[in-house]
């Protein structure tokens, strides 16, 4: 996890641009300039962020499938903060493969799990390769296991601990997830075909409609009326909650951001939805 401010979320020299702009602008500025330009950046950096169809035809793009393979715990999950594209010794590989049993370090954080389920998704399509399709319908288990009843999810399962229990937004880590569930569930690219059955798809959809519940459950509202989201909510209360010391209940902007871009696109957005919009860009406008 890590800690976003207003400030932290813009660029260099963002406040002294807000002085110039109207109010309206500044809200789309901050949205749609600032968190994409720095998700391409990123994307151009990841091998796990390809989607040209004829990189997973190389010999690369199934080496760095063979090692996803190997990192996938017991779980279903995948854990974080490794580079699991660079080439491997035999060593290592040896090493991850010992590590498979482990059930204390599968993660959605810091784009873990999910990334490694899109990765192998456009390795199936590319090569209809049955183990990467059992990879991903493994993954997907995880990721629906993981769900609370109330919609959201932890940061990490089984077994959290302290703050890893809480529904977590931070990082975008629920918007990932449920990103991911609606393109599963409507059967768009990479996820088409027998990529999962229809029995899945169905039960991915109705996730999907309980993690937007869950947003529209936990957004603060401050004398009865819409405002943000806070980087995590108790998984039971839904009221916003700490995590580490510099991580206090508090308006997180970036991702606030990020879960108003999910529910503007939605295709029919209810009165609920609406609303939760609105108040979300009044507050962005106002702050």
């Amino acid at each position: 996890m890590s800690y976003h401010s207003l400030s932290h979320s813009v660029p260099a020299g963002a406040f002294r641009l807000a002085g110039r702009l109207q109010p309206a602008i500044l809200v789309a500025w901050f949205i749609l300039v600032a968190l994409p330009s720095a998700t391409t950046a990123q994307s151009r950096q990841n091998p796990l962020h390809e989607t040209r169809a004829e990189f997973f035809k190389t010999e690369d793009a199934a080496r760095i499938g063979q090692q996803l393979l190997l990192f996938q715990r017991v779980t279903g999950g995948w854990p974080k903060n490794i580079n699991m594209t660079r080439r491997m010794t035999d060593q290592e590989i040896e090493q991850t493969r010992q590590e498979q049993a482990r059930r204390d370090d599968s993660t959605i954080d810091n784009g873990a799990t999910t990334q490694q389920i899109v990765y192998l998704a456009h390795l199936y399509q590319a090569t209809g390769d049955d183990a990467y399709r059992q990879a991903v319908n493994r993954g997907v288990d995880y990721l629906q296991e993981g769900q609370y009843a109330n919609g959201g999810w932890p940061q990490r399962w089984p077994d959290p601990r302290s703050y890893q229990v809480y529904v977590t937004f931070n990082d975008d880590a629920i918007v990932h997830i449920l990103e991911l569930f609606r393109q599963m569930a409507d059967g768009v690219a990479p996820y088409q075909g027998d990529l999962l059955t229809e029995d899945r798809r169905a039960r991915l959809d109705e996730a999907f409609r309980k993690g937007i519940e869950c947003i529209l459950k936990t957004q603060i509202m401050v004398k009865g009326k819409p405002t943000v989201w806070c980087q995590q909510h108790h998984h039971e209360t839904l009221e916003p909650i700490h995590a580490r010391a510099f991580e206090l209940p508090a308006y997180a902007s970036q991702e606030s951001a990020s879960i108003v871009r999910l529910l503007m696109s939605l295709p029919q957005p209810d009165a609920r939805v609406k609303k939760a919009i609105h108040g979300a860009m009044k507050w962005l406008d106002t702050y």
